[in-house]
């Protein structure tokens, strides 16, 4: 469950323990699940076969959330992972100590400090057991540039006072709302919340303002994925998705100008995109045009018709016979 996956994942929790491998292959099975749920690395731990370790993980909007409970030393060795090169990941110790290396840099994170960090370099970790959380992300979501970023990546930042202290006590609550947002669109603001304090805690640190600009272009980026999270349901409109966001329909028409079309052309547009692309896919050719819009969010198969061939010049099931499937 890398920070990029589908949002259609949002607010799934899962917890895996070492423990529930028996010693002789826990190794192995930990490595998997490490590097299936996190990132790819080596893991080694002082006390192997027979070490104890948990993760918690889950989606808030499209970030991720992973907390580590490690009871055992050890140290982890990772390089460069090209499925994450477009994200950050935020990564903060709530007990325990952790030293991470990047180079000739020595990065020391004592309990109640964050760094962020990204997945373009290698690096070795050397723990204690520890209680840590890592929060990821697309780097497109943080109101700030990713020149200006770059001079604070692997800075360690103090959680004791300040901005910093409410993104560290948000971050460190994270791992225990993943049960209690039932609705996805919670998790979008919880998400949205906790990047805006990092967002001021980041350009606080390097005295600086956040751009309007930045902010525009992050909160609509995060509308967008809203969005896309829900074609299928039939409700979306311009103003649920501005109520989700805590704007106004004016505002959020005003996000949608550059984009050069309006909110619910944008939608429909969207939700046309995919009804194309499934009626090209021979897997799903037995499915039924009227199947087909319903998934996207045109219950009304006469409504579908008309505004796919004001699209796409021909009606739907023709349109799929031309294209050979």
């Amino acid at each position: 469950m890398y920070a990029n996956s589908s949002g259609e994942e949002a607010n799934m929790r899962v917890h895996y323990r070492a423990e529930d491998a028996p010693v002789s292959s826990r190794v192995d099975y930990w490595q998997e699940i490490v590097n299936r749920s996190v990132a790819p690395m080596d893991l080694r731990y002082a006390c192997a076969p027979s070490f104890s370790s948990e993760i918690v993980q889950g989606r808030l909007g499209r970030v991720n959330v992973t907390e580590l409970r490690e009871r055992s030393p050890g140290e982890a060795r990772g390089g460069p992972c090209e499925q994450l090169a477009g994200s950050y990941k935020v990564f903060m110790t709530t007990h325990g100590h952790t030293v991470t290396y990047r180079g000739a840099s020595e990065i020391q994170l004592p309990p109640g400090a964050f760094v962020l960090t990204e997945f373009s370099r290698p690096y070795r970790c050397v723990f204690e057991p520890r209680r840590a959380i890592c929060v990821s992300f697309p780097k497109e979501l943080l109101p700030l540039p990713e020149y200006e970023v770059a001079e604070l990546v692997d800075v360690p930042i103090s959680g004791d006072e300040g901005v910093p202290a409410l993104v560290t006590s948000l971050i460190g609550r994270l791992p225990g709302c993943l049960d209690d947002v039932a609705e996805a669109a919670d998790g979008v603001r919880l998400s949205m919340a906790m990047l805006d304090l990092l967002g001021v805690a980041l350009a606080a640190r390097m005295e600086r303002a956040i751009p309007p600009a930045g902010r525009t272009r992050a909160l609509l980026t995060r509308i967008q994925a809203f969005v896309e999270e829900r074609l299928g349901d039939p409700g979306l409109s311009p103003a649920t998705v501005a109520d989700a966001h805590h704007i106004s329909l004016r505002y959020l028409y005003k996000l949608f100008e550059a984009e050069g079309c309006g909110v619910a052309d944008w939608i429909r547009r969207r939700r046309l995109e995919h009804c194309r692309r499934d009626l090209l896919d021979p897997v799903l050719a037995d499915r039924p045009v009227r199947a087909t819009g319903a998934r996207w969010g045109f219950p009304d198969a006469a409504q579908f018709t008309k505004s796919f061939r004001a699209a796409y010049g021909l009606p739907p099931a023709e349109f799929r016979r031309a294209s050979g499937r």
